[in-house]
């Protein structure tokens, strides 16, 4: 018992850390919960459901932070959320067979990394407009790929917006956080019949995120840059996507 109540302690201070660090750069903590949840040892039928829950819980509220500060753009955010809602409950709807969920999964925690690597050096300004075409067929593909695997697809929108110009950081932070909102709800709605599936510690691990997700999300939107945690993260998002990949 003692062992079981000691790893339902780890889980829920690990969640809580993920959702700090990630909400305060406009993401939900998606690739960090997998991390932990593969760290347990949780089964992977059991993994992208929760992901996405939590995620959910998260990204409203650093939605309402970023938006609340002032980060918001309505026209940056609505061609790519187009054309990924349907998608990702699409995504969510289909399944992956356990070994390739890990393999894709442990790519999208190096994927991860790379963003916040990336956006240590992306300069903070928007350069260029938006194609809206573009953001449309783009948003699609995310957002099959976040209900397919439970991630927000805050990961590739981030960096995507970045290189492009389209956005600043705190632009991009606070669409990316909207983002993987809709698609966590789509996603769920498509993950319906497995949400019995959840794990019994869901609840628990929940509370920890909504914390992590409150504070986290606050500091990102009126206080830190952020560089510093970028680079942690991609640290410890690459172990643990190389972890998973060779499990």
């Amino acid at each position: 018992m003692a062992p079981r109540r000691e790893a339902r302690g780890i889980g829920a201070a690990l969640i809580f850390c993920a959702a700090l660090l990630y909400s305060a750069v406009g993401h939900a903590g998606a690739s960090g919960y997998l991390a932990v949840m593969a760290f347990l040892g949780t089964a992977p039928s059991e993994m992208r459901p929760t992901a996405l829950v939590l995620n959910l819980l998260v990204a409203a509220i650093g939605t309402f932070q970023f938006v609340r500060a002032g980060h918001f753009r309505w026209s940056l955010f609505w061609p790519f959320a187009l054309g990924s809602i349907p998608a990702a409950y699409v995504g969510g709807r289909l399944a992956l067979p356990g070994n390739w969920y890990r393999i894709i999964v442990g790519a999208l925690l190096l994927l991860s990394a790379l963003r916040f690597v990336v956006s240590l050096r992306a300069a903070d300004v928007a350069r260029r407009a938006l194609p809206r075409p573009l953001a449309i067929v783009t948003g699609l593909a995310l957002g099959l790929l976040a209900g397919l695997t439970g991630v927000g697809g805050g990961i590739f929108l981030s960096p995507l917006l970045l290189m492009a110009g389209w956005a600043d950081l705190r632009t991009t932070a606070a669409t990316s956080a909207a983002f993987i909102l809709v698609n966590s709800a789509a996603g769920l709605l498509g993950q319906g019949a497995q949400l019995g599936a959840l794990p019994p510690d869901v609840f628990g691990w929940a509370i920890a995120a909504v914390c992590g997700g409150v504070i986290g999300s606050y500091l990102g939107s009126r206080r830190l840059g952020g560089p510093a945690l970028r680079a942690t993260l991609a640290a410890v998002l690459v172990v643990a996507g190389v972890k998973l990949m060779l499990r």
